[in-house]
């Protein structure tokens, strides 16, 4: 499933000028819904979700939805309530004790039924797809997959059936806007507190793009603006603990054996302010990833999302499609 998954969403313009002309487009819209506010504030979580969702949703669903449209927005709330309810004390410590929530009351509870609405809306989308496939002109995911449905049909529907459909695309739709949308307004955060490197960053865009079109290839040309984009994802920390993995094999970690299959939960936070990895782990300091000439460098330490065989997952993928993103908003 994770082949067929990568497979298409190269097919569909991950990692192409397919999906930057996506991102472009759904860009376009959100400034000119922040200049509809004409300088006045406003909350711009549920704007920044749409956003990011759309770019999502094209791929997944073959279209965008408008930022007011009511369902859209039922939709957003499904999963900012869910993840909300993820990050709580309960939810967490279940998380590491799973076996607790037969007995225990707590929030998991409304982020199954919040679940079963959004798989509920998915599934509803199924027909209209059906009534409109075209084998030679697939123009979304959900079609894709209902192709090789059809191709499978000999072998009992084993990988390509409809549960398997809806939990995909579940995972893409969730996993990829919250996280990708707090990123984004950590960026805007922390521009403001910091207007110096805010400065250096317009400074170079200015350079290397200019008045063209934010394009991933420009990346390379501008080591200032990935160190602090880098940056903004260690600073922030937006996943301090992450979901819990298990071990593939029989391990000895530190003088403790881990049989295959050992629950283990990744304190990504641990890593990330690791004071032997990142000269200033408290500050929001770019030149953790600039080496002395000003290149760009990796740092090995650098785990925003996961650790594990999850970080190869799709959802995992399209949160990095979002690199141009802050570029169009700086």
């Amino acid at each position: 499933m994770r082949r067929f998954t990568l497979s298409t969403l190269r097919d569909f313009g991950m990692g192409s000028k397919i999906i930057e002309n996506k991102i472009n487009e759904e860009c376009d819209f959100l400034l000119d819904k922040i200049k509809s506010y004409k300088g006045k504030p406003f909350e711009n979580t549920m704007i920044m979700n749409g956003a990011v969702a759309n770019i999502i949703v094209s791929i997944l669903l073959g279209h965008r939805f408008d930022y007011q449209d009511p369902k859209f927005l039922r939709l957003m709330h499904l999963i900012n309530e869910s993840l909300r309810l993820l990050a709580s004390p309960m939810v967490m410590m279940y998380n590491t004790f799973p076996m607790l929530c037969r007995w225990l009351p707590g929030g998991h509870r409304a982020v199954l039924q919040n679940s079963k609405e959004l798989l509920d809306y998915i599934r509803e989308t199924f027909p209209e797809h059906r009534e409109s496939l075209d084998i030679n002109d697939q123009r979304d995911l959900i079609e894709t997959f209902f192709v090789k449905q059809q191709e499978e049909k000999s072998n009992n529907g084993l990988f390509f059936h409809n549960d398997n459909l809806m939990m995909l695309v579940t995972d893409l739709f969730a996993a990829g806007t919250e996280t990708t949308s707090t990123t984004i307004r950590w960026s805007l955060l922390l521009m403001i507190k910091y207007p110096d490197i805010q400065k250096k960053v317009q400074e170079e865009i200015e350079k290397v793009i200019g008045l063209k079109q934010p394009q991933a290839e420009h990346r390379k040309m501008m080591p200032y603006t990935d160190a602090v984009i880098h940056e903004i994802q260690r600073f922030s920390n937006i996943l301090p603990i992450n979901l819990p993995h298990a071990t593939t094999r029989d391990v000895t970690f530190r003088g403790y054996n881990l049989p295959k299959g050992t629950h283990v939960v990744p304190l990504l936070a641990s890593v990330l302010r690791e004071k032997s990895h990142f000269e200033k782990p408290d500050e929001f300091y770019p030149q953790h990833f600039l080496d002395s000439q000003g290149n760009f460098v990796k740092n090995e330490a650098f785990l925003p999302f996961s650790a594990g065989y999850s970080r190869t997952s799709p959802s995992m993928h399209l949160l990095k499609l979002y690199w141009i993103s802050p570029l169009l908003l700086a």
